[in-house]
């Protein structure tokens, strides 16, 4: 790994208007620094020349300097600042060494740390939805909350006061976002209104996304060069029983529908049932090698753009986002506003759980009453597809959980609810259709058609001591 910095001054170029490609919307996140006092963010390590504003334009004021120069940044934040960080497959392991060295108290704010870390008194890690890296930490601070709803949390209640990105190198006077866009443009807009400090891990193997990942230059503090590989997830063979579900959810994926799948074994069945279908579209939170399948397989529409907030995948996925116009990066505010979710024809949702009960409410989040996931985006595209034309939400799961050796479907949820009030849920046995029916009919659906064989009786049982 090289790693070498740049060091912004006050004085930020102006917006260059060559685009990367056609399709780039640029985003512009600060005000015009003529209309910015010159204290509205900490000094920089480096003092530079400030530049009169006739003279900007497309000059840019930098100076090349050590790691040295970002922990003297870090050290002028607040006591235990709060710092967002690039989170799933994004987050910038390097950065996060960093201010774990520098720092002796952080609060680090991350969605779905997949790689762990730092666990150490000092360090609180904060996150609306736990990832690998975070989950049964003694120092996790789980912040409930739908994922559309954190940039309110940051612009409100949460202020960061630094924001570590890692993007692509620069093009253009802009660097990308590139695989994670999520709450990312929020935290930066929140960062600069606290007057705290933005820092960019920029790598070469980041992929160029187009969309709301494009960040000006003159929103970036600090520029940390390093050269590494992307973390990738490949794909891995369905089981029979997610192959089931996933037939059983593709009977209702019509040719124009819209499509909403997360990552694992029953998203990617779904997807590998539907691409005979044609013109379809995709406007999901998150995507992986499914939706490139459904590219080539000539199933998607091909006038609309993927539209996405973040991804993880293979090193070919990854390949074919790179500044390809096919993709439209969304920030979460967009991405999971129900609002614009319903404005999609035959919005199909499909989302996890890991219990349902017979009132059709479902725990994705908790196991045993501990946290171990979170809301995420699932709620979002829940009610934003039940307000689509002819639009469905589909909850999945196993009937059966084969190492406790239980029903999934259960009388009554154990843990608190994360989702309820979806279309359908869906195991291998069949679909239980809960959406316009009573909650008797409700309950007797997820019995009769989703429901283990084996667990039937008891629920049948337990069902007629509950009073529906």
């Amino acid at each position: 790994m090289r790693a070498a910095v740049s060091g912004r001054s006050a004085s930020k170029r102006q917006r260059r208007e060559a685009p990367v490609h056609e399709s780039t919307s640029r985003t512009r996140l600060r005000e015009p620094q003529t209309q910015r006092s010159a204290n509205h963010r900490p000094s920089a390590a480096t003092p530079t020349e400030r530049i009169p504003p006739s003279k900007r334009q497309d000059v840019v004021v930098a100076k090349s300097v050590d790691t040295e120069h970002v922990k003297r940044a870090l050290s002028r934040l607040p006591e235990n600042p709060r710092i967002v960080i690039s989170g799933n497959v994004a987050t910038p392991m390097t950065m996060v060494d960093l201010i774990d060295s520098t720092l002796a108290s952080a609060t680090l704010h991350v969605l779905n740390a997949i790689r762990p870390m730092p666990q150490r008194e000092g360090i609180t890690l904060e996150t609306a939805f736990v990832g690998a890296g975070m989950r049964g930490a003694d120092n996790l601070r789980y912040i409930p909350c739908r994922l559309s709803m954190v940039p309110i949390l940051f612009r409100d209640w949460m202020h960061p006061h630094a924001v570590v990105l890692h993007t692509s190198t620069p093009r253009n006077g802009a660097v990308s976002l590139g695989i994670e866009v999520n709450i990312l443009p929020a935290a930066i807009e929140a960062v600069q209104n606290n007057g705290g400090v933005v820092i960019a891990m920029t790598n070469p193997n980041m992929p160029y996304t187009l969309g709301d990942s494009v960040i000006d230059l003159a929103d970036i503090d600090y520029l940390v060069e390093v050269d590494e590989p992307i973390m990738t997830i490949d794909p891995v063979p369905a089981d029979d029983i997610s192959l089931g579900i996933g037939e059983l959810i593709s009977q209702h994926i019509h040719n124009g529908s819209t499509i909403q799948v997360g990552i694992g074994a029953v998203p990617d069945a779904v997807l590998q049932s539907i691409t005979h279908a044609r013109d379809l579209r995709i406007w999901t939170e998150t995507f992986s090698d499914g939706v490139l399948a459904l590219e080539r397989a000539g199933a998607l529409d091909p006038n609309r753009p993927v539209q996405t907030s973040f991804m993880m995948g293979s090193n070919e996925l990854y390949a074919w986002v790179d500044n390809n116009s096919r993709l439209s990066m969304m920030r979460t505010e967009r991405c999971n506003d129900p609002a614009r979710i319903a404005k999609n024809y035959g919005m199909t949702s499909v989302n996890g759980a890991l219990q349902v009960d017979l009132y059709g409410q479902a725990n994705a989040s908790r196991i045993k009453g501990k946290i171990y996931s979170g809301f995420g985006g699932s709620t979002d595209f829940i009610v934003g597809a039940l307000h689509a034309p002819h639009g469905h939400s589909f909850m999945a799961l196993p009937s059966w959980h084969p190492r406790a050796k239980l029903s999934t479907i259960v009388p009554e949820l154990d843990a608190p609810a994360t989702n309820f009030q979806q279309t359908a849920v869906v195991t291998e046995q069949g679909i239980a259709w809960l959406f316009g029916v009573d909650e008797r009919e409700q309950a007797s659906n997820l019995i009769e058609n989703a429901a283990h064989p084996g667990a039937r009786d008891y629920l049948r049982e337990a069902m007629s001591k509950m009073p529906l």
